[in-house]
């Protein structure tokens, strides 16, 4: 087997950003700025924006170049599923889930994978969009063998909520 094949890529690689094509920039703004909570961190006119959690450079860049005014991608059409957004702790995730269902946000989804626990929505562009907390390393699920078990169950969302009265 040559090197190029037993390449593997280092453990602290990570995703550094994602950058949507939107139809309506200031109506993107308000799904991932006012009601996520991302930071803008700057504007490309009234084209493109950068978003960011913490002072990153950004995140989420969203922009209009090839997509102003356009429909939603066909939903059986080749593309990003969605794009995944982890919170730091339970109790994080459970706040932006509160803001949401304040919000009367749509859902497509709410499940425990076992090794995270996960709401789904598209953004107002139809973007697939996860929010997620991955529970400690240590907790996550095993099969006898000692691969992971992964699955889908309903999130009991009354619980994570209580997360939200706890100091």
């Amino acid at each position: 087997m040559s090197k190029e094949k037993d390449y593997v890529i280092p453990s602290n690689a990570r995703i550094g950003h994602v950058h949507l094509k939107v139809s309506n920039l200031e109506r993107a703004l308000e799904f991932y700025r006012d009601l996520l909570g991302f930071e803008l961190t700057t504007m490309y006119g009234d084209q493109a924006a950068f978003l960011s959690a913490g002072g990153y450079h950004h995140h989420i860049g969203l922009n209009t170049w090839h997509s102003r005014g356009a429909g939603s991608a066909p939903a059986d059409g080749v593309g990003l599923y969605h794009t995944a957004i982890v919170y730091p702790s339970r109790k994080d995730f459970a706040f932006v889930v509160d803001r949401l269902r304040r919000a009367y946000y749509p859902l497509t989804g709410a499940a425990d994978h076992g090794v995270s626990e996960a709401l789904y929505m598209n953004d107002p562009d139809g973007n697939g969009v996860e929010l997620y907390w991955d529970r400690p390393k240590e907790q996550w699920p095993h099969h006898p063998d000692g691969s992971l078990e992964m699955y889908t169950r309903a999130l009991d969302l009354d619980d994570l909520l209580k997360e939200l009265n706890e100091s």
